[in-house]
């Protein structure tokens, strides 16, 4: 039996199994069993970190872009590379109990391209290393000598991308260096970000070639159980003001909704901002794939003077996967201007 045909057998339990990781992103509230938990005061490790964390059930290298063509047209980009476990301990081949999805997308104002991968760990279909970085599922990947210059490749039915990465400024820590919390019952996760890249390079569409020129910001994130038992999903905030500065924030929606950011200075220098001092509402909704979608907002930071109303640039993002979200470009407005990326799970009635 061929690679190929193992893995149509095996894509049910796949299936199932990636689907089974989240609540609201598929189970992130179950409880962690026997794999880590995050730990508050451990340091970051750098390298090592950028690479897995297998004793760990849930891991996500997630990066979005915001780009404009030569004659200023603007699009939004994301490629996500997800590893879930089945079980804290390793094994060879066959054997691993690591599972990878794949995420890549492309907006316009007018379109959303959307394309996914799945594959087992183990048998070098997918995988991450950390120096040099290499990640990668099937033909996607993300690599280079260091987590700072890179290569961003992937492809779909409809589109492909192309884009090298320069990191401009160092690496964020959210939370407490790197230990986010993510409800009142004390669920979390270790949390950083690379939100300094340059971008340059090239996309494929329908249309045709387009060289393109940006931003993106990298999230890195792992955990065991991320959520409490009563969220259900979460809206996420990544925004690049034209002043520099920067911000991440996110809503987990529950009984009690619970909420953070990170303040991120043109400089680099990072301020965490904990439950409340952060708030976001829905302001306009949109009719995405059979439900309404929140896809204008009102968002507040008052430590640092924000109110801002950030709108998509496309309202139909939605993301189509095993595991369905919306995410997409977003442009801001009113206190402080520009650009950045918003993620919208558990909206999948």
């Amino acid at each position: 039996m061929n690679v190929k045909v193992l893995v149509l057998c095996l894509m049910p339990c796949l299936m199932l199994s990636l689907q089974a990781v989240a609540q609201g992103f598929a189970g992130l509230g179950t409880a962690a069993g026997d794999f880590s938990n995050p730990l508050r005061g451990r340091v970051l490790q750098f390298p090592a970190d950028h690479g897995a964390h297998p004793d760990f059930r849930i891991e996500w290298w997630y990066l979005t872009a915001n780009m404009t063509g030569p004659d200023g047209t603007p699009y939004g980009l994301q490629w996500t590379l997800f590893r879930s476990a089945l079980a804290p301990e390793e094994g060879a081949g066959w054997a691993s109990p690591q599972l990878w999805m794949g995420h890549a997308a492309v907006t316009t104002r007018d379109a959303h391209f959307v394309a996914e991968r799945l594959a087992r760990g183990g048998i070098g279909q997918a995988g991450v290393t950390a120096a040099p970085f290499n990640a990668w599922i099937d033909d996607w990947a993300m690599a280079g000598p260091d987590f700072g210059n890179l290569r961003l490749t992937a492809a779909g039915a409809e589109f492909a991308f192309d884009v090298d990465l320069r990191a401009q400024g160092p690496l964020v820590l959210h939370g407490d260096a790197g230990y986010s919390v993510k409800s009142a019952a004390g669920q979390a996760s270790h949390y950083y970000s690379q939100p300094f890249y340059a971008l340059s390079g090239q996309l494929t569409l329908p249309s045709g070639d387009v060289a393109v020129t940006g931003q993106a910001w990298l999230d890195r994130e792992w955990s065991s159980q991320p959520l409490a038992q009563d969220q259900t999903g979460w809206d996420w905030f990544s925004l690049s003001f034209d002043s520099g500065d920067k911000m991440m924030g996110f809503v987990l929606r529950g009984g009690q909704d619970y909420t953070s950011a990170t303040w991120i200075a043109a400089d680099g220098a990072v301020s965490a901002l904990p439950d409340g001092a952060f708030s976001a509402v829905p302001l306009a909704r949109s009719r995405v794939a059979g439900r309404d979608v929140p896809t204008t907002w009102g968002l507040r930071l008052p430590a640092r003077g924000v109110d801002v109303t950030v709108t998509a640039l496309n309202t139909q993002a939605w993301m189509a996967t095993s595991v369905p979200y919306w995410e997409g470009p977003v442009v801001v407005s009113g206190s402080h201007t520009g650009v950045g990326y918003l993620e919208m799970t558990g909206y999948d009635d």
